[in-house]
């Protein structure tokens, strides 16, 4: 099968940048992949539906013998992100601080350092950072306190103006330095995933609620070739989370219309998954593992600290499912090998902007390409079982396409046959 029409639903992560910087950069890096593989490329402006919660736009892609439309759903929650990153300083330092150490005497970070120490490292950065401004802070502070003490000034007022120097002195510092160091943007991601994971969020689950309707309502309706779920950084278990609704309220959703495919993309599934509280969503990760009718694919780099390289979202949150299995599949993404190595080695410590690579534009052509998923006439699926024909299907001569086809076709009859022997394996998904 050829895609003619994709059907893309977005779901941002913790982002509070939102919709007009998003579609910016997804304009810009369309136009990278137009001339990447010499494609015509258009976009329309975004559509904001009347609740404000999701934005569409289209994008036409024509290439020398094909060409495809897709329609781009931009699910939105940077108005909660927004609304987290105005919290008092003082609260946010506080709250993010009694959850890191019971995160640590729990245990829980100790387990993300096993499952990857890279990730562990990153969620204790901001508290490091933290401690230092606090020790310059006080330090500051204590030279005020002595030297009020030197001439005679009394220990409860000079140590009261110690403190209120030091609390002022740190607030100033955590706001001013900011933009270098992310410190309360991921402390409120660490407040954030705690309060998700123990389900303290109603907000942000009433919405996940309204988008698995939308999904399925997309199902019903569409006349797309295919619908691709992208669930990019925290977006991987927000998006796992929303599929799961949506088969709960349509069990049939990947059986009736197009198929259905889930795709997380830096993904750090364990900063939910690995809480005692979060049993319900080790649920959905039990109930997608074994649906025949959907395709999860999970696209991890090792260079990108901010999501779990070499990590099966399924065994290691304990579950076994055995011979029923039949998703995710995990593919690793080398970022050296789409990015031009001087440019590549100029951003490779910019722990943000190569988290980001995975929805940017390629520099190099490659199996993995972001544009090429969304806009490309090769479904995931098949563009997954057959790597290197459906690179030949954007770079090859004539008769190099005509090859990648047949082989793209043969993988994907092969695995349609597998997907229909599943469906006789006795289905364990409803036990939600």
């Amino acid at each position: 099968m050829r895609v003619q029409h994709r059907h893309i639903i977005y779901i941002q992560g913790y982002d509070p940048r939102g919709l007009a910087q998003y579609y910016r950069m997804f304009r810009t890096e369309l136009r990278k992949f137009g001339r990447l593989y010499q494609l015509e490329t258009t976009i329309s402006r975004p559509k904001v539906a009347s609740d404000n919660e999701i934005a569409s736009w289209i994008i036409d892609t024509k290439a020398e013998d094909w060409q495809t439309r897709t329609s781009y759903d931009f699910l939105r929650f940077e108005d909660f992100i927004q609304q987290d990153l105005a919290s008092p300083i003082w609260r946010t330092v506080f709250s993010a601080v009694w959850i890191y150490w019971r995160l640590v005497f729990a245990g829980t970070i100790a387990r993300f350092g096993k499952a990857n120490w890279r990730f562990a490292t990153f969620i204790t950065y901001p508290h490091l950072i933290l401690l230092l401004e606090a020790i310059g802070a006080a330090a500051i502070a204590f030279v005020f306190e002595k030297g009020l003490n030197a001439i005679g000034i009394p220990d409860a007022f000079s140590i009261a103006t110690a403190a209120a120097i030091f609390v002022a002195l740190l607030g100033a510092m955590l706001k001013y330095t900011e933009n270098a160091t992310y410190v309360l943007y991921l402390l409120c991601d660490t407040i954030w995933t705690w309060e998700f994971s123990h389900r303290e969020r109603p907000e942000w689950d009433q919405r996940i609620g309204r988008f698995a309707q939308h999904l399925v309502n997309v199902a019903k309706n569409t006349d797309a070739d295919e619908i691709v779920i992208v669930g990019h950084s925290s977006g991987s278990f927000l998006s796992t989370e929303m599929l799961a609704r949506a088969l709960k309220l349509d069990p049939a959703l990947g059986h009736h219309g197009p198929r259905v495919v889930l795709l997380t993309i830096g993904g750090n599934f364990p900063i939910v998954g690995y809480h005692a509280a979060s049993k319900e969503f080790r649920e959905h990760l039990r109930m997608l593992a074994v649906e025949p009718s959907i395709d999860w694919i999970d696209c991890q780099a090792r260079k990108d600290v901010m999501n779990f390289y070499q990590f099966d979202p399924v065994t290691s949150h304990g579950i076994d499912v055995g011979s029923a299995r039949r998703n995710p599949k995990i593919v690793p993404v080398r970022f050296r090998d789409i990015i031009r190595p001087e440019h590549y080695k100029k951003f490779r410590w910019q722990f943000f902007r190569v988290h980001f690579q995975f929805v940017m534009a390629n520099e190099l052509p490659n199996a993995y390409d972001f544009f090429m998923i969304v806009c490309g006439p090769v479904p995931l699926s098949a563009r997954i079982a057959a790597p290197d024909a459906a690179l030949d299907v954007a770079t090859g001569d004539s008769g190099a396409r005509d090859r990648a086809w047949k082989r793209i076709e043969a993988a994907s009859a092969a695995a349609t046959s597998a997907a229909d022997l599943s469906k006789l394996e006795p289905s364990v998904r409803r036990s939600g």
